[in-house]
């Protein structure tokens, strides 16, 4: 099976496994983990922040950003197909008590004009828009990348009206390598701002978000209410860093397959947008339905997923450029 249904089925290779057999642990709960606290001063090194904490998922770090940075009853303004809007089972209404105002954009990056058009300071009839969410890159939107001097405008708009920002960096990294733009200049406009390691880094699990220590401390009490102390975590950050020390250049090579798997795609004659890092989503041959096209590519082999409306295909450090050319002649054979 040439598995593209998601980044996040990358599996532990063996130097990984080893890694985390070997790591130093002890109690995280308690701050006493060496293993995850190198982690975490890694990931604060890397976005240039003052700190990092380490978290069992990316959802959590979504969550945990979101009540540190709100009061019950504030508004948070995402796009309208973000992660932490559509896809987390209202995780965020529920444990925080806020309420989203969905822009709804074309490829998930809205402007300081659609920004200004929704903050507002709040009363007693509406809900003080206290946060911006941004992603980075933006999933359902299509693995798109926020061109940087529009995310950078719209983090200023955003705080010059007194709302602070925070960016779902889950793939963050892969925009990185698709813009050439370092870790750090993202991380620098946003309040907080964090990075998956099970996905293109191929970690079996752990996020981390980073930003100011007073931002952390906060953002640490909430990690314990909603239940994400850890034990002997040191096993999971040490696969988090060997994906560090060996997976970073696979990011350009999986942005690059993407690119080469549209490119085959477009030239069966199937509808293909075009991929801006490791996602390419497009459309059965025309008349045919969706759901049973997928079925059909999984029988055949290539494993995809049914998102929005549009076939998603994702690469990643388990798909080599031999298999993203065996993908394009299965999908070929069945269109």
């Amino acid at each position: 099976m040439i598995d593209l249904f998601s980044d996040t089925h990358t599996l532990p290779d063996e130097g990984m496994r080893r890694a985390m057999a070997a790591a130093e642990v002890g109690d995280e709960q308690l701050g006493e983990d060496p293993t995850t606290n190198h982690l975490q001063e890694r990931i604060a090194e890397l976005l240039g922040t003052e700190a990092a904490l380490f978290m069992p998922t990316g959802s959590m770090c979504n969550k945990v950003a979101i009540s540190a940075l709100t009061r019950p009853g504030d508004a948070v303004v995402c796009d309208h197909r973000a992660h932490v809007y559509r896809f987390e089972g209202g995780g965020p209404a529920v444990l925080s008590s806020i309420v989203f105002e969905p822009i709804i954009t074309d490829r998930g990056h809205f402007t300081p004009e659609q920004l200004g058009a929704v903050l507002n300071p709040g009363s007693v009839y509406q809900p003080r828009t206290s946060l911006v969410s941004l992603e980075q890159t933006h999933n359902f939107a299509g693995g798109t990348v926020w061109p940087i001097e529009q995310y950078e405008a719209v983090c200023a708009a955003a705080r010059q009206a007194g709302a602070a920002v925070y960016t779902d960096g889950a793939r963050l990294l892969n925009a990185v390598a698709a813009t050439g733009v370092e870790a750090r200049r993202w991380a620098a406009p946003v309040d907080a701002v964090w990075i998956d390691f099970s996905k293109g880094l191929g970690a079996p699990g752990g996020a981390a978000i980073a930003g100011s220590a007073a931002f952390l401390e906060e953002a640490n009490r909430f990690k314990y209410l909603f239940g994400g102390g850890m034990r002997q975590s040191g096993i999971l950050a040490a696969a988090a860093l060997y994906g560090l020390d060996h997976h970073l250049e696979q990011f350009a090579v999986d942005n690059d397959n993407a690119g080469r798997l549209a490119e085959g795609l477009a030239a069966l004659g199937l509808t293909v947008e075009e991929p801006e890092s490791n996602m390419v989503f497009f459309q059965p041959p025309e008349g045919e339905d969706l759901v049973e096209f997928v079925a059909a590519l999984g029988a055949a082999g290539v494993r995809a997923a049914p998102v929005a409306g549009r076939i998603r295909l994702v690469t990643h450090l388990g798909v080599s450029g031999e298999d993203v050319e065996d993908a394009i002649k299965a999908i070929g054979a069945i269109a």
